[in-house]
């Protein structure tokens, strides 16, 4: 496995992979590292649906996707569409129901997207690739994969092994930009 400083200096938001299938052993690994994402009182709140069927993948691209957007071509060259849920009312919240801070229930979605990275940099450390989606029906999706009550559907994810193409890292900035001193 390659060190983290690697695996975040490398990892890219890949949108072309080859035809090779995913096993179900490299996801489990992947979801297994996954779990390792920090989150709010340690509640886990993340759980992942591997949807693997060709079929149901064209489905919710044509279905539950913006037409115009890039996702449905690029659920469609996936061999692997992860749907990313969370389990509501759990993180940010104290036993009794109310809220910890200010955000609300805010805080379930920034575990979500601690989670959503953890799983892309598991996934590339392995040799996958993939791309975070948030731009699609959620609504009408969940109701279709018939998430639970209890649940809410918040990314999807196309995994697979990445096209062989290099992805060239976009510029970024600089570390005078982004931090401040006090």
């Amino acid at each position: 496995m390659m060190d983290v400083q690697t695996c975040i200096r490398t990892r890219r938001s890949v949108r072309k992979f080859t035809s090779e299938p995913v096993s179900r052993a490299l996801l489990e690994q992947v979801v297994e590292l996954a779990a390792y994402a920090p989150s709010w009182k340690n509640t886990q709140i993340s759980r992942y649906i591997a949807i693997e069927s060709p079929k149901e993948q064209e489905l919710i691209a044509k279905e539950y996707c913006l037409p115009s957007a890039n996702n449905p071509a690029i659920i469609q060259n996936a061999p692997l569409l992860v749907a990313q849920t969370f389990i509501k009312n759990r993180c940010g919240f104290e036993r009794d129901g109310s809220y910890t801070t200010d955000r609300e229930e805010g805080w379930q979605y920034y575990d979500c997207g601690i989670a959503a990275q953890t799983f892309c940099l598991a996934a590339h450390a392995l040799g996958l690739g993939t791309v975070i989606m948030g731009v699609f029906d959620r609504k009408r999706l969940q109701e279709y994969l018939q998430i639970p009550e209890d649940q809410e559907l918040m990314a999807l994810i196309a995994v697979g092994h990445p096209d062989p193409t290099p992805l060239t890292a976009p510029k970024r900035k600089d570390v005078q930009t982004l931090l401040s001193y006090r």
